[in-house]
């Protein structure tokens, strides 16, 4: 069992993810889902619940937090790490090893288990959750959703009471959300509890026996599956929550019009790793599309956009803008990446300085009226690696626009953000679309896609098999295209 009984707490002085007086039980067995507007205290509740907090994260804390009988801020974390196993938004921050097998015996080896039974846990592992293929690889030449196997897999193995899951599915695809997805039905299956924060809801609708909705620290309403689904539009928007279920979501942006293309990509291919990833892909993009770029986690996507930017070289063909083929300083010069993890470009000792970062004649008008449109005007003055994980991800998407760039690829931008956050930065998007700016996103996100993108291209198995534009009448073909089931 889990107890939460009038729990404050705070990081620092800070507001975003503090909690005031919350309450909150969750029985053993239960699978619950915590879902709530960026900054709401879901990843500060988890963070209670597997000691992170206060033994890591500092702060104020007051009220009682007990799990599995413990009393967690007096529990040492090494006994707390045997009950609560934590699998985070991000699997290369919870990783120790090169290799697979060492990853997922890590915390085994820490108990000191006998190099027998450490062989018979790993062996299980991966014949229970069916990865004996990722076995013997490295971990750094893993995709992304073979990487959140791992992680799930090192804490699997060593069979703790309670599962601790922190945006899950930001970074997956659809095949890879499904596999994640039986993993929580097996332990669940096996008496385990199971806490998801999350933002996807639609995923867990048909898993999760409560859904514990958060705002501003404290808990504002638990609802069932069906009474979440049965909340109108107008209300679950309201709330910061996105779609229960993906059958009412449909394309609605008007096409633009026609014009003729300013970027060309004359038969490319590109090597990751010395292994060829994509083979004579043949492109022509106009002034003010939003192209997405789907397709299975390790297709190439982000290869591609990094290619786009100049930013990986290519084993073959040209690169045009208007007309002119550019070679890859060109290309940086000409454009602009908004990272899958935005801690590798924020660099600034503020939010507000951060949009003018290394711009010699930077438009401070432009800058601060960016942060407004995102919701960041009253950070501005905070340490971007104080803000959370969806505000920093606007930052970076307001980085792109003071920039002033003409090519601007976003690589998995709504990857742990709110329906809030998700419609700001798809409007911007489609503010620099109508400044002529030629637009690419990597993403998986198909409420992204039908709100934002104009057209969609998937890639796999080395091609580009499908290019699609976004509308109403390509709703069947651009499920079919992300991997959506009825």
């Amino acid at each position: 069992m889990i107890e939460l009984e009038n729990v404050s707490f705070s990081y620092g002085g800070q507001a975003g993810g503090s909690l005031r007086g919350l309450n909150l039980t969750i029985e053993e067995g239960e699978c619950v889902l915590l879902c709530g507007p960026s900054g709401c205290g879901k990843t500060t509740v988890t963070r209670l619940i597997n000691g992170l907090i206060p033994h890591f994260f500092p702060g104020e804390l007051r009220g009682r937090v007990r799990v599995q009988g413990m009393d967690i801020p007096h529990t040492a974390m090494y006994r707390i790490a045997r009950q609560v196993g934590s699998v985070f938004q991000n699997p290369r921050s919870q990783f120790f090893n090169v290799d697979t097998d060492s990853e997922i015996a890590f915390a085994l080896e820490n108990r000191a288990l006998p190099p027998a039974e450490l062989r018979r846990r790993v062996g299980d592992t991966a014949s229970q959750l069916r990865l004996e293929k990722l076995l013997g690889r490295n971990i750094f030449e893993l995709s992304g959703g073979e990487k959140q196997k791992i992680a799930f897999a090192s804490v699997y193995a060593m069979n703790p009471g309670v599962y601790l899951l922190d945006e899950p599915s930001s970074n997956l695809d659809m095949n890879s959300m499904a596999e994640l997805k039986e993993y929580l039905r097996l332990v669940k299956a096996q008496g385990r509890t199971v806490v998801i924060a999350e933002h996807r809801l639609y995923y867990l609708m048909d898993l999760a026996d409560r859904i514990v909705y958060l705002d501003r620290g404290q808990v504002r309403g638990i609802y069932t599956p069906a009474e979440l689904a049965a909340l109108p539009e107008e209300t679950r928007g309201a709330m910061g929550l996105r779609a229960a279920c993906l059958n009412g979501v449909w394309p609605g942006r008007q096409p633009p019009a026609p014009a003729p293309p300013v970027l060309e990509l004359e038969e490319v291919s590109l090597d990751y790793k010395k292994r060829p990833v994509l083979e004579k892909i043949s492109l022509q993009v106009a002034r003010g599309e939003i192209t997405g770029l789907a397709g299975p986690n390790g297709a190439g996507k982000t290869t591609l956009a990094r290619a786009l930017c100049g930013l990986h070289p290519s084993r073959g063909g040209r690169f045009l803008w208007q007309g002119r083929a550019m070679e890859p300083k060109a290309r940086r010069k000409n454009s602009f990446l908004v990272m899958q993890d935005v801690n590798y470009q924020l660099f600034a000792e503020s939010a507000e300085k951060e949009c003018v970062f290394g711009l010699r004649h930077p438009d401070l008008g432009l800058a601060e009226q960016t942060l407004a449109e995102l919701g960041l005007e009253a950070v501005k003055e905070r340490h971007p690696n104080t803000l959370s994980g969806g505000q920093k991800q606007r930052l970076a998407v307001a980085v792109s626009m003071v920039c002033g760039k003409e090519v601007l690829v976003f690589d998995e931008p709504t990857s742990g953000l709110d329906y809030d956050s998700m419609v700001q930065v798809g409007g911007l998007m489609e503010r620099l679309a109508r400044l002529g700016k030629v637009i690419f996103v990597v993403t998986h996100d198909y409420e992204f896609i039908c709100r934002t993108c104009t057209r969609v291209l998937r890639l796999d198995e080395g091609k580009m098999p499908d290019d699609l534009a976004v509308r109403p009448e390509n709703t069947a073909e651009l499920r079919r295209l992300l991997g959506i089931s009825e």
